[in-house]
């Protein structure tokens, strides 16, 4: 079977969306009540690629893979120099040929993607300029917790709209069944590209 990375909040389908934040909702119910969770990934080992420094990226991920019984390797911008010292075909193989999953947290988002390319291994997008589709999950998660649905609710984002986070929520949105609202200072409105990627996903 093809690998299966994860670089886009459109790479899941809203059926495996919607089985993700289940299962999230799962593990985290089972860690409140018995203080520790399934073992579902024991023996694997995830390396984590900053590029881009992130204190709360590091430690949801860490704490994540150990909760679940796995192993994390943190990866400073300084250990690689992506791109530079090491080309990132060349991260993306050795890696590939000692761990079980990968990680990056990326300025461009066409690093994450060549990682992919070159990676024989599942790779996540931690954080591009293009998309955050693991802050949108978590995002979705706390919405389900609250609203207990997500089909028909409004989203309304307030700030940059040409940014990660809008245009991985605008997609998810679309998905999702959800109405989306974006409200931009002028110079700072959401991507043509994305408004009508979203659009055509909620007409799919």
């Amino acid at each position: 079977m093809k690998n299966k990375h994860f670089l886009s909040i459109t790479d899941l389908s809203a059926k495996k969306i919607q089985a993700v934040l289940a299962l999230g909702l799962k593990l985290k119910q089972e860690l409140k009540n018995k203080g520790t969770n399934q073992s579902l990934l024991v023996k694997k080992t995830l390396v984590m690629i900053f590029e881009k420094p992130s204190l709360r990226t590091r430690i949801s991920f860490e704490t994540g893979m150990t909760q679940l019984g796995g192993h994390a390797i943190y990866l400073a911008p300084s250990d690689i120099g992506l791109g530079v010292r090491e080309e990132i075909s060349d991260v993306a193989k050795v890696t590939a040929s000692m761990a079980d999953i990968i990680m990056a947290r990326v300025f461009i988002h066409e690093n994450v993607k060549k990682l992919a390319k070159y990676s024989s291994i599942p790779v996540i997008n931690g954080l591009s300029d293009l998309e955050h589709p693991c802050q949108i999950l978590a995002d979705l998660l706390t919405i389900m917790e609250v609203k207990k649905t997500l089909a028909g609710l409004k989203i309304a984002f307030i700030g940059d709209g040409e940014n990660n986070v809008t245009h991985s929520l605008a997609l998810a949105c679309g998905m999702l069944g959800m109405h989306f609202a974006v409200a931009s200072p002028k110079g700072y409105e959401m991507s043509s590209d994305i408004s009508k990627k979203a659009k055509n996903n909620g007409n799919e």
